[in-house]
């Protein structure tokens, strides 16, 4: 695309072709191609057809052929951008965290929908997320549910780094503290505790999609042989951590209903599933029937 100077509807245009030739029906050409360059511009992406004829600078050019190249290569979106947006919040990415997915806001929606039944989303409650990531499911709580103190735990530093990033940027780092741990070591007297873990088999992690295999780190993805060996580890330690009357929300993959629902019933919650937008089920509810005061939220480092 390099040469003469361009208007930026043109070079949009010239950009949808360009992937569109690369990834066929497969692709979201016109939106990938308005994402990239609205983020090299600095300019909100449903209002960047609003400078059709605005010049293009060959620096800009210059970065948009850099992303436009990144893109072919296959690196997602998201990631060349570094943000994406989750429950309407845009949160930005880092290399040791996941792209958040539409399905995974089934979870949000589930919890908000048992606050609803259980005294309303005003009340104040704990709210503990494993494998907190990015901070996106903690953060999309904290934004709906106003009086939710949130403790959002991850293996990985550099993920946690990312977390109190976007609590910072997002206004609600008052409320939300993330910590380096392993699992739910370092909590304690949780109303609700969330995760979306690692799930995928081992075996077949090579055989993923390049977008997920190539960019997504290992760490949020691997769930072992069976892709059952976060669940168990959450499990472990779940009595521990939630107060009675609490509840548990996990997202599974999408064949892995009867298998996690198994693994938390032998542990006596009674369990509910949600089905994402495609009708499969993706998460799975479990609550604690007996009800008592909850305890600190930080327990044992």
């Amino acid at each position: 695309m390099s040469g003469e100077a361009l208007t930026l509807g043109a070079l949009r245009r010239m950009a949808a072709k360009r992937l569109s030739a690369v990834f066929g029906s497969e692709g979201t050409p016109a939106l990938d191609s308005r994402l990239l360059i609205a983020a090299v511009l600095d300019i909100e992406p449903n209002r960047l057809s609003l400078f059709d004829y605005r010049a293009v600078s060959g620096a800009e050019r210059t970065r948009i052929e850099d992303y436009l190249d990144r893109r072919i290569a296959g690196e997602p979106v998201a990631r060349i951008i570094g943000t994406r947006e989750f429950w309407g919040l845009p949160i930005g990415l880092s290399a040791a965290t996941l792209v958040p997915r539409p399905d995974t806001e089934i979870l949000v929606e589930a919890v908000l929908a048992w606050f609803d039944r259980h005294g309303g989303r005003e009340r104040v409650r704990r709210v503990v997320d494993l494998g907190t990531g990015s901070g996106a499911i903690l953060l999309a709580l904290a934004s709906a549910l106003p009086e939710i103190t949130a403790l959002g735990i991850d293996l990985s530093e550099e993920a946690v780094r990312t977390a109190r990033d976007n609590a910072e940027r997002l206004g609600l780092a008052d409320r939300c503290l993330f910590v380096r741990g392993d699992w739910s070591q370092a909590a304690a007297g949780a109303d609700i505790v969330v995760s979306n873990p690692p799930y995928i088999q081992s075996g077949v992690m090579p055989g993923l999609p390049r977008e997920v295999r190539d960019y997504d780190p290992s760490l949020a993805l691997d769930g072992g042989a069976d892709g059952l060996d976060a669940y168990r580890a959450i499990l472990a330690d779940l009595r521990r951590i939630l107060v009675p009357g609490g509840a548990l929300f996990l997202e599974i993959g999408f064949d892995q209903d009867k298998a996690v629902s198994g693994l938390v019933e032998a542990e006596g919650f009674a369990t509910t599933l949600h089905r994402d937008l495609a009708g499969w089920n993706r998460v799975v509810e479990a609550e604690r029937i007996s009800r008592g005061s909850a305890a600190s939220l930080l327990g044992r480092a």
